[in-house]
């Protein structure tokens, strides 16, 4: 017997929870558990135009299960039911890097749409997704009053710091996870044991086993200065442009900030540092070995998006397409826990990264 969740989702991204719902099926006894993504909506085409064509294997045009809109002109009332419901509301305003405006700004009070689609459809369950920094803003308030407004809606909520390279991906990607079940289901979902302590996957691993082809689709090099290549040269895997290696004459004159990514290469025996969306000079992740930045091929990889996985968009719309998505791999992880919870199947669990917020 197949038993299938249906989900909807907000600020769906290229689709990278929806792969990872697709990817968590899990089997009990003679019946096969499966998460069928309904309906997903966004507000930048280019994103939707993605998501439609490898989640829906249609063009956008044609393809009814994807809105693009804004989600403040939505129809909450009149959106489909789903089973679960999966909001990765927008982390600009409460990202560690940037002014950190939390509530305040343009994109922090986005959860409320999440919050409402919850309180008038009442699914079975949700997972929301956002950055660390969330925990800390407004001196971890906001945090409080987004888990209060959950609680309020009717659901039992766990939330954890998940730390995706534990995981599977190779990449140091953390992110907050919050789970919800319905009260009136009387389940509690617990955090899933990571997968990978100890043997983490690599930068290298996942961008050269199997090789990348030149045909391969967002496979395209950027166009790097010779400044710029020249200063990569000097730069070791790892470390970044502030290297005592580097000759003065390519060395930048910027103060401060030298423990961060800038023109950072990626150390090929660990996972790389975080993939982002957005940034200027030195911010594209840089390989290795090659003086170049990464191609959004690459980037894509350390994602956990398979090579057939196509961004649809110029390079640049495809670079923050890949830098704001949820890795598969790593909330299939999770997916799977919420299935084997609504099968009561016990699973490997262990104390999360910060205390359990259980209602």
């Amino acid at each position: 017997m197949i038993i299938d969740f249906k989900l909807g989702e907000f600020f769906c991204g290229p689709g990278g929870i929806a792969l990872g719902a697709m990817k968590s099926e899990f089997k009990k006894d003679d019946s096969v558990y499966r998460i069928v993504p309904e309906w997903a909506t966004d507000y930048d085409y280019e994103t939707c135009e993605t998501f439609a064509r490898n989640i829906h294997k249609a063009p956008l045009a044609e393809c009814d299960q994807v809105i693009h809109e804004d989600v403040k002109n939505l129809d909450i009332a009149s959106l489909p039911p789903c089973d679960g419901f999966a909001f990765g509301f927008p982390c600009n305003d409460f990202s560690l890097v940037g002014q950190s405006r939390g509530l305040g700004g343009k994109f922090g009070p986005l959860y409320s749409y999440g919050v409402k689609y919850l309180k008038q459809h009442q699914p079975k369950w949700f997972i929301a997704e956002n950055v660390s920094g969330l925990s800390s803003s407004g001196e971890g308030k906001t945090f409080q009053l987004i888990l209060n407004e959950l609680k309020d809606a009717g659901y039992r909520i766990t939330s954890n710091l998940y730390k995706f390279e534990d995981y599977g991906v190779p990449q140091a990607r953390h992110r907050l996870i919050i789970v919800g079940m319905h009260k009136s289901l009387q389940l509690r979902f617990r955090v899933p044991a990571p997968t990978h302590i100890g043997f983490h996957k690599t930068s290298s691993d996942a961008i050269c086993n199997p090789p990348i082809t030149a045909e391969s689709y967002n496979h395209e090099f950027t166009k790097q200065s010779n400044q710029v290549t020249a200063r990569l040269k000097f730069i070791s895997p790892g470390c970044n442009v502030w290297s005592e290696n580097i000759p003065k004459e390519h060395r930048l004159n910027v103060r401060g900030a030298k423990l961060s990514n800038i023109y950072k290469r990626l150390d090929p025996k660990k996972p790389a540092y975080t993939v982002t969306g957005s940034g200027g000079g030195g911010t594209h992740m840089y390989h290795w070995s090659e003086p170049r930045a990464l191609t959004n091929r690459e980037r894509a990889r350390l994602q956990t998006f398979p090579d057939n996985y196509i961004f649809y968009g110029n390079k640049e719309s495809v670079r923050k397409q890949v830098g704001m998505a949820v890795p598969p791999d790593g909330v299939s992880v999770i997916f799977e826990a919420i299935l084997k919870t609504l099968a009561e199947q016990e699973y490997s669990t262990n104390e999360p990264y910060q205390d359990v917020l259980k209602f």
